[in-house]
C-alpha cells in the first residue's frame, strides 16, 4: 500500500481535490488513515448487504474507487448477486480492476465509468452503496440521484449511505471537527497536510446536516432510514425502499 503524502509539501496554490492518478495510487492508505473505523464500517456494510442482497439481482457501489468494498462484501453476499461498481475516475477503476484480478475475485462484476452527477441507471438492484460518495455530488443533483436509486431498487431493497455530516449546533460542529483532526494527527498526518487537504476539499466535498440527509432519503422514495454507525462527524445510514 503506497503511503499518502499528497499534501506533505507546502504548496503555493492548493488546487481542488481530484480523484486522478496520484490520488488513486495512495487512496487505500488515505482512507485507512482518514476515515475513523474504516475497516469496521466495511464489515458492517457487508453484514447489512448480506441481509438485503437477493439472488439474481445486482448490488451497486456508486463511487467504488479502488474496489475495496467489493472485496469485503464478497464473502457476505450470495454468489449469484452481480456486483456493479461505478466511478467517474478511470484511474480508480483501473486500480480496482487490478486489485480484483490480483485477489482472484471470481464473482460476476462490472466496472463502469460514469459521472454520478449525470445520474446512474440502476437496474434490478437489491442493494446500493454510497460510501463517502454523496458528499462529492453537487447538492443541486442529489435529489435526482437519490430518486433514481430508489426508482431502480427492487421492493424491500436498501441503500447504505456513509457520509461526513454537519451538526446543527456550531459549537458541537467545531468540537467534532477538532477531534477528527486530532484523529488524523494520531495517524501520522501533519498540521500542514491537514490544512492543505482541507483547503483542497473546500469546494469539492459539501457535507449536509444529518437531518438534511434523512429528509433527502425520505422525500425521494425511501420509507424509512436509521443510523448504523456514528463517530463524531461521520455517519452511516441504512434506508429501506
Amino acid at each position: 500500500m503506497t503511503k499518502d503524502d499528497l499534501f506533505k509539501d507546502k504548496r503555493s496554490t492548493v488546487m481542488d481535490f481530484d480523484f486522478g492518478k496520484d490520488t488513486a495510487e495512495v487512496f487505500d492508505d488515505m482512507l485507512d488513515r482518514s476515515v475513523p473505523f474504516y475497516a469496521e464500517i466495511q464489515r458492517m456494510m457487508g453484514e447489512i448487504a448480506g441481509d438485503f442482497a437477493v439472488a439474481g439481482t445486482n448490488l451497486y457501489d456508486l463511487g467504488c474507487s479502488t474496489g475495496t468494498t467489493f472485496i469485503g462484501l464478497d464473502p457476505a453476499v450470495a454468489a449469484d448477486v452481480t456486483f456493479i461498481g461505478v466511478d467517474s475516475s478511470p484511474d480508480m477503476l483501473e486500480k480496482a480492476r487490478k486489485k480484483l484480478e490480483g485477489c482472484g475475485f471470481s464473482r460476476p462484476y462490472e466496472l463502469v465509468c460514469l459521472n454520478l452527477d449525470d445520474g446512474v441507471p440502476i437496474l434490478n438492484a437489491s442493494v446500493v452503496i454510497l460510501n463517502l460518495t454523496l458528499q462529492f455530488i453537487r447538492p443541486l443533483n442529489r435529489d435526482r440521484v437519490i430518486s433514481g436509486i430508489a426508482h431502480g431498487l427492487n421492493d424491500s431493497g436498501c441503500l447504505i449511505l456513509v457520509e461526513k455530516v454537519l451538526s446543527q449546533d456550531s459549537t458541537i460542529n467545531r468540537l467534532f471537527i477538532k477531534h477528527y483532526y486530532e484523529f488524523k494527527k494520531r495517524n501520522g498526518y501533519s498540521e500542514l497536510e491537514i490544512s492543505q487537504k482541507r483547503e483542497a476539499l473546500e469546494n469539492v466535498l459539501i457535507p449536509y446536516h444529518f437531518d438534511e440527509n434523512r429528509e433527502l432519503l425520505l422525500r425521494n422514495g425511501f420509507k424509512s432510514c436509521d443510523v448504523f454507525f456514528r463517530w463524531y462527524n461521520f455517519c452511516g445510514m441504512v434506508a429501506l425502499k
